[in-house]
């Protein structure tokens, strides 16, 4: 798989430390992309991600940006261009999800939700459609919160569906472009993200809420995320909602 310079295609992946980033930025390598990993903070997971992704034979360098820093957003695109040449498929997974029922969230908290994963949403997806190549692709993260409206999610889902319109907008703003613009919904998926501060107990009643009784794992998602970063170009203006049937 080759972008319009003879190289390979290239991926960004924000959020591709760990879990359904981290995954997906591996999927995506089988498929012949070269791969930028952005992260928050963890150089860590980050560099061993790199590490992993190098082994297999990839191409992947990683850098550190909040992707609502819309300087820094800008710095992962210049770097990903001086590397590669150039960028086809951003993958936007980064995102936080604080619970609280909404009578007792502290707003400084909502706050935090709506500039990670509202404001980071817009910022990384303006340098996009700013800047990628012809054939395209722009793959945002919403959630299946947004059709569960489960207790305590309130400042997360109303932060997907936040991304939701911002998906559907830019993919109708991007005509004549040739990229293509969706959103993939997760539900709930074995991540450190979904995992955190739940007990075996609630895990286990959640899990059992799909037909297919289990939890999502990430590899379900890099799956979708693959297809729309490939095959699936008439695919477009869309939220898939991966999550077994829990809705």
């Amino acid at each position: 798989m080759t972008g319009d310079s003879g190289g390979p295609r290239v991926a960004i992946v924000t959020g591709g430390s760990r879990g359904i980033g981290r995954e997906t930025a591996g999927r995506l390598a089988q498929d012949g992309f070269a791969v930028v990993i952005n992260y928050a903070g963890n150089k860590v997971e980050a560099d061993a991600a790199v590490e992993d992704l190098v082994a297999s034979g990839a191409l992947a360098f990683a850098v550190q940006a909040d992707v609502a820093d819309e300087v820094a957003v800008a710095s992962v695109f210049d770097q990903a261009e001086e590397r590669f040449g150039g960028v086809d498929v951003v993958v936007h997974a980064a995102g936080v999800m604080p619970l609280s029922p909404l009578a007792d969230l502290d707003l400084a908290v909502l706050d935090r939700v709506l500039r990670t994963n509202v404001r980071g949403t817009f910022v990384v997806d303006q340098q996009a459609a700013r800047r990628l190549r012809p054939g395209g692709a722009i793959i945002n993260f919403s959630s299946s919160i947004t059709r569960f409206s489960r207790p305590g999610y309130a400042a997360y889902g109303a932060s997907k569906g936040a991304v939701e319109a911002i998906t559907l907008t830019l993919a109708r703003e991007l005509r004549g472009r040739n990229i293509t613009v969706n959103a993939v919904a997760p539900g709930p998926t074995a991540t450190a993200l979904f995992l955190d501060g739940k007990s075996e107990e609630l895990i286990t009643r959640i899990a059992g809420e799909s037909p297919l009784e289990r939890l999502g794992e990430p590899a379900d998602l890099a799956e979708v995320v693959a297809f729309l970063a490939g095959a699936g170009r008439w695919v477009n203006g869309q939220v898939i909602y991966v999550n077994g049937g829990s809705i």
